[in-house]
């Protein structure tokens, strides 16, 4: 029996949840891009949310068993609980369309959709690289990137919040979309959350 697992244990885990978050916001990119979200595209949100979950859950598990970590446990507990944060705010703001039977999708929420899909793919691609940080200014770069893609979010919920009070006539529904929005910009910035735990990571073991 090992008394001390291998660290690569945890990076196993880190890149099973950010691919599953990449797959999670593809998937949101796409039905929002269909114009609506019924509940089979609700279900399967939260089946990427549930994975995610267990994920998170098992991760801890092994946090707490574990003696010799790859780097700071307050770190490991950080990057992934908010990677889980992203995906929860994703799959809210899922469940928000569905409950409040808002649609169509408009056009700004998808462009949204969008970005916070790039976001996934560029938190995957730094976690893949905490395992080997020889080149830390590769995955520092991919933070900058992060957050340069967060800041259009922020443009995008200001515009979007704009365009709905000018060409809506049903305050009910713009309070609504308003919240989807809202949800979805939450998602974005637990992205820069991310891209800031892995950036003091690579800061203070490189």
């Amino acid at each position: 029996m090992r008394l001390f697992p291998k660290t690569e244990d945890f990076f196993a885990y880190f890149n099973r949840s950010a691919a599953n978050l990449v797959e999670a916001t593809k998937y949101l990119e796409t039905i929002l891009g269909s114009g609506t979200v019924d509940d089979a595209g609700l279900k399967r949100m939260e089946e990427f949310e549930h994975a995610g979950d267990r994920i998170t859950h098992d991760l801890m598990e092994r946090l707490n068993r574990t003696f010799i970590t790859p780097f700071d446990r307050e770190d490991i507990h950080e990057l992934v609980s908010r990677l889980d944060d992203v995906l929860d705010f994703a799959w809210s703001a899922s469940e928000a369309i569905v409950l409040y039977k808002v649609k169509p999708v408009p056009d700004t929420l998808r462009d949204m959709s969008r970005v916070l899909a790039q976001l996934a793919v560029e938190i995957q691609r730094g976690v893949e690289r905490l395992a080997n940080m020889k080149r830390p200014e590769m995955i520092l770069a991919i933070c900058i990137e992060i957050n340069r893609l967060e800041n259009e979010s922020d443009r995008q919920l200001a515009d979007a919040i704009a365009h709905l009070m000018r060409e809506s006539s049903d305050p009910i529904a713009v309070i609504k979309w308003k919240e989807v929005f809202e949800t979805v910009e939450m998602a974005t910035d637990s992205c820069e959350d991310v891209a800031n735990v892995i950036e003091g990571v690579v800061i203070e073991n490189s």
